[in-house]
């Protein structure tokens, strides 16, 4: 079996779910260490919207997992307690298994992703994560550019899902989004103000460190907003 990665979202609602999910960030990180088959993980809070903004959701987290295969990431993630714990607590979740088929830079001086040796389906949707550690002396200025990205990622008709996410707030920040095909995926990523931060990010050197991937996703679970974002095939995981 392949190496793979999981990526889940929790939405939390009311005071004592949401305070529960915030200690959580702290609490879950020793049993999250002791999770056999997982290879590479991080806890995540995320922005207000859709999480491409500086002021923290309290309502919003995501967990991001990569696991030795697929059978070990299916079973862990359906029979472990610690998954159990936030389904419990959590008014909604939304689980995505995916294979990563592109991977370049770094994350904390690792390279978690494992590329999948297994063909891509043509008409499976595409995911894509950039993850980047700000320099502080220009946390402003990607700050500053933000808004204008987001605005154009949610105008575009071709993406099925997107989030902002982040492990430090306003320092270690993580994008991801959904996409039908590879072409509506580097068609935005090359025009507007995302093309024109990316050039900034080369000139100016923001990011301490970076890191984008592109996976193939092969099995969801859940649902965000009552329903599902994208269903390229039903997951057996309950």
């Amino acid at each position: 079996m392949a190496a793979c990665a999981s990526l889940t979202f929790y939405r939390f609602d009311g005071f004592l779910p949401r305070l529960w999910a915030l200690t959580m960030m702290a609490r879950a990180r020793m049993p999250m260490s002791k999770i056999p088959g997982l290879t590479f993980w991080k806890l995540c809070g995320s922005g207000t919207g859709e999480g491409f903004t500086p002021s923290p959701n309290m309502g919003v987290y995501a967990i991001l997992c990569c696991w030795e295969d697929e059978d070990i990431a299916r079973q862990q993630l359906s029979s472990h307690g610690l998954f159990a714990r936030y389904q419990k607590n959590a008014r909604e979740h939304w689980q995505i298994l995916m294979r990563p088929i592109s991977v370049r830079g770094q994350w904390d001086g690792q390279a978690p992703f494992v590329l999948s040796d297994i063909p891509s389906q043509k008409d499976a949707p595409l995911a894509a994560l950039t993850r980047a550690s700000l320099r502080p002396s220009i946390a402003w200025k990607f700050w500053r550019r933000v808004p204008n990205i987001s605005k154009r990622i949610g105008a575009d008709p071709s993406v099925i899902f997107k989030i902002g996410i982040g492990e430090l707030p306003l320092m270690r920040q993580i994008t991801f989004s959904i996409w039908p095909d590879a072409q509506s995926m580097a068609r935005f990523a090359r025009q507007g103000h995302h093309a024109e931060a990316i050039k900034a990010v080369r000139l100016e050197h923001w990011f301490a460190e970076e890191l984008y991937a592109r996976f193939q996703i092969t099995e969801e679970h859940g649902s965000w907003n009552g329903t599902s974002p994208v269903i390229p095939c039903r997951s057996p995981m309950k």
